[in-house]
């Protein structure tokens, strides 16, 4: 189909040339669509993301639809895109959401396309919102440059979970020639299929979510001053905006980054989670105008990092598990300050992913709150949360430690527009007491018990060796028993949800979903200690999360760092051996 002449004219040249080895790279296998959709780089081929593989995905999903919606030309869709593109093969965000469109369209299929980039939790919030049977939202994310994505959420508003992922597959599997008017974008401008939801939820959408707003006295009057970042990507407008609707004076916008380019000249990787490099710019300003406080979005803004400047000078990044902890202690005492009995704390529900602090479970303990961990991701914690809230309960707040948090009941992912303003909020509030966000987060850790964690991975590009690792692991005291210690910590309880066994369950049974297809195995220690290992559903890496939770009053940190440093060490020598098994160690 040389329907584009930059894909074709690559193909072209790598036929000519006769090179193998490329065209193997180009359509040795095609993109696999797991429950996060696609994600690969863009370029020719079916093993890229371009327009041709962009129509089959969006066939695929169409006939899926037109399956399970009897409605759906009466509901139809959203689709939303974010401001990447890749030069060379002529693909772009705004390009794929324009063809994923034209799919739809050409069967009758009314499309709520945005008209122009949008924060990725703006299309579940539409989903919603409109009672759509269907969203996708066209994002790599934090991924590197050339990277695209193609995420989709179902009609509860969350992302899909199995068995959608699979019927979707093989329904691309079975559209793979372009319908008729597949590559004609120009029909749909004329088309009265077609809407632009881009108004209508850039007002809603700040309204819903002032009803997380409790202070708004306190963010007129606060001299706090807060620096933003949208690194390159879509955040700033929508965080400027935020600002706006909660009545605090708008946030200093690192001028190199808040336009976006798809380029992101100023970052190695666009990602705030990769810790300081990615905040150089953001320092230097805050420096310049005194702000103290420190607030990055990813490129599609669904994730936030905080950062705060200490009494020292120094700046503190915290954690996703360290500003979760903090935003779950301030969402539930502003719902305790201002529930007028509108439900029971038993009815209050908190979320957090398996991998994620168990913080929120300590609160909930001692507040008499419900928590509950789901599998990594946030399309597990967002389809749980619809469940609950379907029953009657009050979803308060979800988080995971990839910076990622679910604070406002209108939007069943993670948000980082919504999480962005209510940090603010809860540093202007603090500031009112005298107290920085780092004080406050060792008052929640002396009241609640500390909860220390640690988190890295090791890179590893052979899944044969993965394998082996993980095999390893379920067969190392002989066949099928796993270690009974690792180091001189023992081991007192072992949950494996590749395979579905936990020694802590009266039948032995895990209680979360497993999966065959990913390896994820969780370790108890005697010393109160918690380490999961796995490997990641999107790059060549074995993750591993740990924790040490302390009961309220023992309070000296020092100890229970080095206790955790010396576990994660054991963890690292006996169970990754990462000499024998050639891994590449996290480079800061």
């Amino acid at each position: 189909y040389p329907q584009n002449p930059k894909t074709s004219t690559m193909v072209k040249q790598v036929l000519a040339e006769g090179n193998a080895g490329e065209l193997q790279k180009y359509f040795g296998s095609r993109m696999e669509f797991g429950t996060a959709g696609l994600r690969a780089a863009m370029g020719a081929g079916i093993s890229h993301m371009n327009d041709l593989t962009i129509i089959q995905t969006t066939q695929g999903f169409c006939r899926y639809l037109e399956k399970n919606f009897s409605d759906l030309k009466k509901r139809g869709v959203v689709i939303g895109f974010d401001a990447r593109a890749h030069l060379s093969s002529g693909g772009s965000s705004k390009r794929f959401a324009r063809l994923a469109a034209t799919t739809f369209i050409s069967q009758g299929i009314p499309v709520y396309l945005f008209s122009d980039i949008i924060p990725t939790p703006f299309v579940p919030y539409t989903v919603t919102h409109l009672k759509l049977c269907a969203g996708i939202m066209v994002t790599a994310s934090h991924n590197p440059k050339q990277d695209n994505g193609y995420k989709v959420y179902w009609e509860n508003g969350a992302q899909i979970i199995s068995p959608h992922d699979k019927g979707i597959s093989q329904a691309i599997e079975e559209n793979q020639e372009p319908w008729p008017q597949a590559w004609d974008d120009k029909l749909i401008d004329s088309s009265p299929l077609l809407h632009d939801p881009y108004a209508m939820v850039n007002k809603e959408y700040f309204k819903d979510i002032q009803k997380q707003c409790f202070y708004r006295n306190i963010n007129k009057e606060t001299n706090l001053k807060f620096v933003h970042t949208s690194v390159h990507g879509v955040g700033h407008k929508f965080v400027q905006l935020a600002f706006k609707a909660f009545d605090l004076s708008p946030p200093y916008a690192v001028p190199e980054q808040k336009d976006p380019d798809p380029d992101f000249p100023t970052v190695k990787y666009p990602n705030p989670e990769e810790g300081k490099g990615v905040l150089t710019l953001s320092f230097a300003l805050a420096e310049k105008d005194g702000a103290r406080i420190i607030l990055a979005n990813d490129p599609d803004a669904d994730r936030l990092a905080v950062a705060e400047k200490q009494e020292s000078g120094e700046w503190k990044v915290f954690s996703g598990n360290e500003l979760g902890a903090l935003l779950g202690w301030w969402i539930f005492t502003c719902w305790k300050n201002n529930s007028r009995d509108t439900c029971a704390v038993k009815d209050v529900y908190m979320l957090s992913s398996t991998v994620s602090s168990k913080i929120l479970r300590a609160i909930a303990l001692k507040e008499g709150f419900h928590f509950e961990e789901t599998l990594t991701g946030f399309k597990w914690m967002g389809n749980r949360a619809k469940q609950l809230m379907d029953q009657g309960k009050a979803v308060l707040f979800a988080f995971e430690e990839a910076i990622g948090y679910m604070c406002c009941p209108a939007v069943l992912d993670k948000d980082g527009v919504s999480a962005a303003v209510i940090t603010a909020e809860m540093a202007s509030f603090l500031a009112t007491r005298n107290l920085s966000l780092s004080q406050q987060l060792k008052a929640v850790y002396d009241e609640y018990g500390f909860h220390i964690t640690k988190a890295s991975y090791f890179i590893c590009h052979d899944p044969k060796v993965i394998q082996q690792l993980f095999d390893n692991l379920r067969n190392f005291d002989g066949k099928n028993t796993y270690p009974k210690s690792c180091g001189r910590f023992k081991v007192s309880g072992i949950r494996d949800l590749t395979t579905g066994y936990d020694s802590s369950q009266p039948d032995q049974k895990a209680i979360l979903p497993t999966s065959k297809s990913s390896q994820m195995i969780t370790f108890t220690f005697a010393n109160g200690g918690v380490a999961t290992m796995r490997t990641s559903g999107t790059e060549p890496k074995i993750k591993y999360y740990s924790e040490l939770c302390a009961p309220p009053g023992n309070s000296d940190v020092e100890q229970l760092k080095k206790e955790l440093d010396e576990l994660v060490s054991a963890l690292e020598k006996h169970f990754f051996q990462p000499e024998k098994n050639k891994l590449q160690r996290k480079t800061e």
